[in-house]
Parts: C-alpha cells; structure tokens; sequence
C-alpha cells in the first residue's frame, strides 16, 4: 500500500498556500510586516534574483547546473561600471556590450560542457572563478560609481509602486513560461533532461539545444547584473555572491527537478517570492545575516531532499 500522494510536484495553488501561510504568519508575529511599505520593498528587490532564477530553470530542466551565473552577474555590474565610469561611454552602447558578454560567457560553459564532455558543474565552478577574477582584476577590486545613469530602471512607475525592473522581470516569467510549455524548443528542453539519447534519435540536434540553454542563461545573468549595478548605482566586483544558491532554491521549492525534465518558470518564480518574503520577515524580526542564511539553507536542503523522495516516488510508480 503506498503511503504517498500520487503527484509529489508542487503545484501553483499549494505554493501560493505557503505564501499566504508565510506572509500571515509574520504578519501575526510581527509589527507593521504587512504594510505596503513593506511588499513594495519586497518586490522591488525580486528582479535580480527572478532574471538568474528563470536562467537556472531552463538549465537545471535541460539536465545541467549552472554555477557560475553569480560570478557572471558581478562581472557584468563590474564592466558596465568600467564603460560608464571609467570608459565614459554612453549608456546605449555600454548596455548591449555588457549583455553580449553574459551571451558569450554562457556559450562558453555549454560549449565547453559538450566540446570536452565534463560535467556542466565541473565547468561552470571554473567559470565561477574565471568571471570573479576577471571583474577583480578590471576594477581593481573597486567599486566603480556611476551616478543616477540608470535610476530610471529601478524608480518605482507612479500610481503602480514597483519599478521598470520589476515589470520587466516580470514579462521574462510571462515569457519564459509560454516558451517552455507552448513552444517546441520549451520540449526539446525537457526532453533532453528526460531522455537525451531518445532526443538525439529523434533528429535533434541535442549538442546545440544545450549550448543555447547555457546562453540564455548567462544573458539573463547578465541582465541582473545591470538591475543590481542600477540599484546600487555602482558597479560592484565582489557582489551577487550566493544568488545561484538562491536561484536554485527558488527553482526546486517550484518543483524543479534537479536531474532534468521537470520544471516550471511560473513554479520557479512563486519559490522566488516565498524565499523574498521569509528574508524580508527575518529581516523585520531583527534576525542577522547568519540566521538568514541558516534557515535559508535549511529550507534549500529540505527542498532538495524533497525531490528525492518525488524521483524515488515516480520511480517506484514507473517500476509497478
């Protein structure tokens, strides 16, 4: 007789329970948590996260890991910094520059990745290192300021409350969602986490749907980078250190699983607002960094644990 559900995948109604469930308890237990003041805050500082987030989806769902996005978003904020500040040049050409970078930086893992056959951790830890020492190294481990050029991004819109940065993250999880659920590159990513050799046999060229994988997910990294460098109104070296931690979090407490062919970007973006609003209530409650991280870190493991006991289930299933 099994004892577990027939469907272990989180749903969107069961993650919006646990928002709810998250927000009215701290609301409870805390003074002035549930104000407006508050969720404006917590929403304007979503963005960066949400763009790596939906990057690490798409890469955990084609059977892969990205490591280095982190890394790649400092490296970004500390060479838009360099153009702005140092190189003095205009905003329109430093932008694009900065993006191409990310590209660049994410084909390189998916082309090493398949180029030399090492596992997409092994590469992306090196690129990780790469992309810190390179942002180091341009900057000279400075902070590079660069005035109000892109406040624009982060202001909050009168009358809506949450920045361009926001609304803009948002139409990426609008997007991306419709790309993997109603797009066949959305299920060639699927099934090359499922079942690449099948993929393969069926006439795709799998080799070259990975290497794309990694580069969307380096782009996007590269666009929180510039969120992050508008935010703060600098481009900072040593920053984003943790964020694909959090991405990956944020990606398996949706339900993506970490061994390929499961995934939402929708999912992925409620487990975004669920680790926001329980770091903005620890936050509110006094909590310091190091209890932050600590109970971060336990909800990632049990995140984790829980989708081995999902692929042990589907397993058992498959097996009966």
């Amino acid at each position: 007789m099994k004892l577990l559900p027939r469907k272990l995948t989180p749903g969107p109604a069961m993650l919006c329970l646990v928002l709810v469930l998250l927000t009215a308890g701290f609301s409870i237990c805390l003074d002035r948590f549930f104000t407006y003041a508050t969720f404006q805050v917590v929403l304007n500082q979503l963005p960066e996260v949400t763009f790596v987030a939906i990057g690490m989806t798409f890469v955990l769902i084609a059977g892969g890991i990205d490591l280095s996005v982190g890394a790649v978003m400092a490296l970004s904020s500390a060479s838009l910094g360099v153009l702005l500040a140092g190189r003095d040049w205009p905003v329109l050409a430093a932008v694009p520059a900065v993006l191409a970078g990310g590209l660049v930086l994410g084909s390189l893992n998916g082309l090493v990745t398949i180029g030399f056959r090492i596992p997409s951790f092994i590469v992306t830890l090196g690129m990780m290192q790469v992309a810190r020492g390179l942002a180091l190294l341009m900057t000279g481990s400075r902070m590079q300021f660069i005035g109000n050029q892109l406040e624009p991004l982060v202001t909050s819109v009168p009358r809506l409350g949450v920045s361009p940065a926001f609304l803009l993250a948002g139409f990426a999880v609008i997007t991306g969602q419709f790309v993997l659920s109603r797009t066949v590159f959305g299920r060639w990513c699927i099934a090359l986490g499922a079942n690449q050799r099948a993929l393969h046999l069926s006439g795709v060229r799998t080799a070259v749907l990975r290497v794309w994988v990694f580069t969307i997910c380096g782009g996007l990294a590269a666009v929180a980078g510039l969120v992050e460098t508008a935010r703060l109104s600098t481009g900072n070296p040593g920053g984003a250190r943790g964020v694909e931690l959090l991405a990956i979090a944020a990606a398996v407490i949706g339900g993506t699983s970490l061994s390929g062919g499961r995934g939402s970007v929708l999912r992925t973006f409620l487990g975004v607002l669920i680790i926001a609003v329980l770091q903005a209530g620890l936050s509110h409650a006094g909590a310091g960094e190091g209890t932050r991280s600590l109970i971060t870190g336990l909800v990632t493991v049990s995140a984790v644990a829980f989708d081995r006991l999902r692929q042990h289930h589907d397993g058992d299933e498959e097996s009966d």
